[in-house]
């Protein structure tokens, strides 16, 4: 089979194996990309069994909670350099749209730039927005939660990871300062589940089968390598599930025990760009071709 030279580096960028290990995963599962990935942590050649997707806008998240403190909303807010990222109109832009999405009941991006204010739509604006600095920007997505307790917000690196959690409990100065520290750790250690029993049984019978064959190929005897995936399915919930987790504060402890009585009902975490590939600029280039012109 003709595997192509992009699929290679498209394995190879979310796994960290080698060129001629991944060809061959892709020779293996006939160029499958998901298949592959698996037969590489299989075999232990990927070095990463979970790789964050690659960070390529520019721009920042934003954050907002309404007065009452029972919502709150995070919206990313694209743009292509860092630089325009700084820029007040750019941040004053990022801000409205925060408020906007907690004043109004709102789905989808396309109804947020429907949105009128004056006259005018948030889309025209963010036309004239981009007319102006001369770059081009985007409203990605956005995020509302909403609790009858209260919610809480926290930025990481100024905007770059953006976090919204929703919580039930006494709304005092303890669980306040409990849900900013969650809400931290959260930015910190990327949880991909809230609690272990949101863990579907394909997910389950998916990693036990993959444990299962690098315990295989690691030679281990085949009746102890039932005993050994209690251990490493246990391991597994530790590293990817919130309440689960060792709370980064403290490792002694748990998420879910240092959250005593304060309930964490959902988790919204936005990290600036996953998913987007980068530009690849030339600066240099970028500058000649502005002179010449």
């Amino acid at each position: 089979m003709n595997i192509s030279a992009k699929l290679v580096m498209e394995l190879r960028g979310k796994t960290d194996a080698g060129m001629m290990d991944c060809k061959k995963a892709l020779i293996e599962t006939n160029g499958n990309l998901e298949a592959a990935a698996d037969y590489l942590r299989e075999k232990g050649i990927s070095k990463a069994a979970k790789k964050a997707s690659r960070i390529a806008a520019e721009g920042l998240v934003f954050n907002a909670i309404s007065k009452d403190n029972k919502t709150a909303a995070l919206v990313e807010f694209n743009s292509e350099t860092d630089f325009v990222a700084k820029n007040n109109e750019f941040k004053g832009f990022g801000n409205l749209l925060t408020k906007l999405v907690i004043d109004n009941e709102l789905k989808t991006v396309e109804e947020l730039k429907a949105i009128e204010i004056d006259g005018t739509t948030i889309e025209t604006k963010l036309k004239g927005l981009i007319a102006k600095i001369g770059e081009n920007m985007n409203i990605r997505r956005f995020a509302k939660v909403t609790s009858n307790s209260f919610v809480t917000t926290y930025l990481h690196m100024g905007g770059k990871i953006g976090v919204a959690l929703q919580l039930e409990g006494d709304v005092n100065d303890d669980n306040k300062t409990k849900a900013k520290d969650i809400a931290m750790h959260v930015a910190a250690m990327s949880p991909d589940f809230l609690d272990k029993s949101e863990v579907t049984q394909n997910i389950l019978d998916k990693e036990r089968s993959i444990l299962k064959a690098q315990l295989i190929e690691q030679g281990k005897p085949e009746n102890i390598i039932d005993k050994i995936l209690i251990g490493k399915m246990n391991k597994f919930f530790e590293e990817n599930c919130l309440l689960q987790q060792k709370f980064v504060k403290d490792d002694k402890i748990t998420v879910e025990n240092y959250a005593g009585n304060l309930k964490v009902v959902s988790v919204v975490r936005f990290k600036l760009g996953e998913g987007l590939e980068k530009r690849d600029e030339d600066f240099a280039a970028e500058v000649k071709a502005q002179m010449k012109g």
